[in-house]
């Protein structure tokens, strides 16, 4: 099946259990404090930032382990480059894929998306011996990758097929290749992250009907299905469905802790219909006398214009003092 033959919707996850960590709005203040946080952690004797993120403790090896398990597992969760995996991985054939792809995962860490994408791609692609794949389910069930499933949204996905091939489908995309990227989150299991990252990268690419398809149905319970609901809002307004995409945006302002930003792209977008309903009329009173839904849409910007100016006062007394 190929990355647009889905029939329906591709967000509901039936799991008890997933790998997925909450989601986290990206803007420039948060990444600053993010930045800071991770430097007063690492001074305070926190793990540093250029070792494989890990979800509580490093895991000690058992007894008597393999003579390449134990450099492996010293690679992985105390080198800080990919260097040194690549190169277990030549010494140990039987390890090569799972010592790509943990390589591919620090270097997306770290940024480095086109080596990331060659490396995880590579790992993919190799087959393990039974000995490296016991190793993995036993110690490396931690792991934690931050991917980033949308323009500004992270989340944190624990080792799994998921951290896998999201960290690959992003590179794909940071390399501009939306077409593979896309082909490597088809075949995940449903989920919002995963739906997430499939209907941005087939906005990106001009698929509006599969957009919206994919999302049918959708409330906005969490952060993610707002994102998810502001795609198929913008896919409905390109296919000119504006009272659907209207729908869409009315329910990513309906939940109030829905994150800030988010709001504010909805905000915009229901602005941005607004205009496109004005430009059908030539009369400004008919179309302000026709379309009530749009002049209550006027007064929800202004009320949130209104909140954001005290809310910026307040901050800029609390500055001063």
């Amino acid at each position: 099946m190929t990355a647009g033959d889905a029939r329906g919707p591709i967000y509901r996850d039936t799991r008890d259990l997933t790998p997925f960590g909450n989601a986290r709005m990206q803007t420039p203040v948060r990444e600053l404090a993010g930045s800071v946080g991770g430097l007063i952690h690492g001074v305070l004797g926190g793990r540093d930032a250029a070792l494989i993120a890990v979800d509580g403790e490093v895991p000690r090896l058992k007894r008597m382990p393999g003579k390449a398990a134990k450099a492996v597992h010293d690679a992985i969760f105390a080198g800080k480059e990919p260097e040194r995996l690549i190169a277990l991985g030549r010494a140990y054939p039987g390890w090569a894929g799972l010592c790509s792809v943990m390589a591919g995962l620090l270097a997306y860490q770290h940024g480095g998306y086109l080596r990331a994408s060659e490396l995880l791609q590579r790992g993919l692609s190799i087959r393990n011996e039974d000995d490296a794949n016991q190793y993995a389910a036993t110690y490396l069930t931690r792991v934690v990758t931050r991917v980033e499933v949308a323009e500004r949204i992270e989340v944190p996905v624990l080792f799994s097929q998921e951290s896998v091939f999201l960290a690959l489908s992003h590179s794909l995309r940071e390399t501009g290749q939306l077409e593979a990227a896309l082909q490597t989150v088809a075949g995940l299991p449903p989920s919002l992250p995963s739906a997430l990252a499939r209907c941005a990268l087939a906005f990106a690419l001009g698929r509006d009907k599969e957009v919206v398809i994919w999302t049918e149905r959708l409330l906005n319970s969490d952060d993610l299905s707002a994102a998810l609901l502001l795609l198929r809002g913008r896919a409905l307004r390109r296919l000119g469905a504006h009272a659907q995409a209207h729908d869409a945006l009315k329910e990513v302002l309906r939940r109030r802790k829905t994150d800030v930003v988010l709001r504010n792209d909805a905000l915009t977008d229901r602005a941005l219909l607004v205009l496109d309903n004005g430009r059908k009329s030539l009369n400004p009173r008919d179309w302000l006398r026709g379309r009530p839904a749009e002049l209550e849409t006027f007064e929800v910007i202004r009320k949130d214009v209104d909140e954001r100016r005290l809310w910026e006062q307040e901050w800029e007394n609390l500055d001063g003092k």
